[in-house]
């Protein structure tokens, strides 16, 4: 599995050790932040073969990719960010809730925090409350100092199967996750970007591993890293029986 990191981390902002992508840490890890435990991270063996697909417990409230920071990327993402406004909305009419990525190798969390904040009955509670009506500097602020954050996903990330990293190490991979908004649409979170990318429209019944879901978003990043073997993906949703 791969670890990930922020490439672009904040002045004097707090390190974390990088983020196994691996659902079982992941899952321990959000039910230790107070994630019901109706709740998990599951593997995603696919994104274009319907049998393998199969697999996957649906409906898929969130996509989490983990992909190689190439110049490829960059490009694209600058070119996106350079016509985009800095994301400056907070409170209770958003759409979706996005977390401004601050701490260095933290985008593991960044990710996750993106998939269970957009579910109703997550009880993130108190970090919730504090962050919500605030706007996304100050919302990251709170993160950096919620200790039992901190606490959380350094055990997590201390416990997967491949050899731990420093919190300072720079390496080059990173998350962004998809969900459905309060108004329907499918979103794109990344804490390095300037906001939260509405991506497009989705039907009542589509999820986040459907096929206009995945032609919006995950198919755009396999096409681009897909060649590399660090490329995976794995998804919120039911926990299996």
């Amino acid at each position: 599995m791969s670890n990930t990191t922020n490439p672009d981390p904040a002045q004097g902002a707090p390190a974390f050790i990088p983020l196994e992508a691996n659902p079982q840490e992941m899952t321990r890890l959000i039910h230790k932040l107070g994630v019901s435990s109706a709740l998990q991270l599951h593997d995603v063996f696919s994104l274009t073969d319907p049998e393998m697909l199969s697999f996957t417990p649906r409906p898929a409230l969130a996509l989490l990719l983990v992909f190689p920071v190439s110049a490829v990327y960059e490009s694209h993402r600058m070119a996106e960010d350079n016509t985009a406004d800095e994301y400056k909305s907070a409170g209770e009419q958003e759409p979706v809730i996005w977390w401004k990525q601050t701490i260095k190798n933290a985008c593991g969390l960044m990710g996750l925090l993106h998939a269970v904040s957009n579910e109703q009955g997550s009880i993130l509670d108190e970090l919730l409350k504090k962050s919500i009506p605030l706007p996304p500097r100050e919302r990251a602020a709170v993160l950096e100092k919620t200790d039992d954050i901190a606490r959380a996903h350094r055990e997590a990330a201390s416990e997967g199967d491949s050899t731990v990293p420093d919190a300072e190490d720079n390496v080059d991979l990173h998350y962004v996750c998809f969900v459905k908004g309060s108004d329907g649409a499918m979103w794109e979170l990344d804490g390095r970007r300037k906001g939260p990318i509405r991506r497009g429209e989705l039907k009542d019944d589509e999820d986040m591993l459907s096929e206009k879901a995945l032609s919006l978003g995950g198919l755009k990043f396999l096409e681009r890293e897909g060649s590399d073997p660090r490329f995976c993906a794995v998804v919120l949703s039911a926990a299996s029986e």
